[in-house]
């Protein structure tokens, strides 16, 4: 069964309990509160049901603030990499500034844990993947 766990005008995350997934559907742009309560609800639905995979999709999603980007990369890469998460699907967006501010912000977080994120083009290839057995021995970690 999958549940909204967070909706504003811009963002649904919800938590596919069956799957252990948890989504980030993104639709515009998100001023700096908007941007960090939604991150913060993501964070807040990982500690709460320790999912295995996330699947961000970014194809609607705009420019993400430098100011934003770094507060991403210094407090929640770590507890993205210190979570149960071991796959993280990132469908890319359509806006350039979003896409090069992600694949940015991942590239700084390299090395920090086992969690391996892949860009996707659609959602059938980005679900394929996810949905692949995560090894039992990484399921242990969580």
């Amino acid at each position: 069964m999958v549940l909204t766990y967070f909706q504003n005008h811009v963002v649904t995350i919800s938590y596919d309990d069956e799957a252990q997934l948890g989504i980030a559907e993104w639709n515009g742009f998100l001023n700096t509160h908007e941007f960090r309560e939604a991150i913060t609800a993501c964070l807040a639905l990982m500690e709460e049901h320790k999912p295995l995979r996330w699947l961000g999709d970014n194809r609607k999603m705009k420019a993400i603030r430098q100011v934003d980007q770094e507060w991403f990369v210094e407090e929640v890469l770590p507890r993205l990499y210190a979570s149960s998460l071991r796959r993280n699907a990132t469908l890319v967006s359509e806006d350039f500034f979003n896409k090069t501010a992600v694949e940015q912000m991942y590239k700084r977080a390299e090395g920090l844990g086992d969690l391996v994120t892949k860009e996707f083009g659609n959602k059938p290839h980005a679900m394929a993947w996810l949905l692949e057995p995560v090894s039992s021995a990484l399921q242990q970690q969580g």
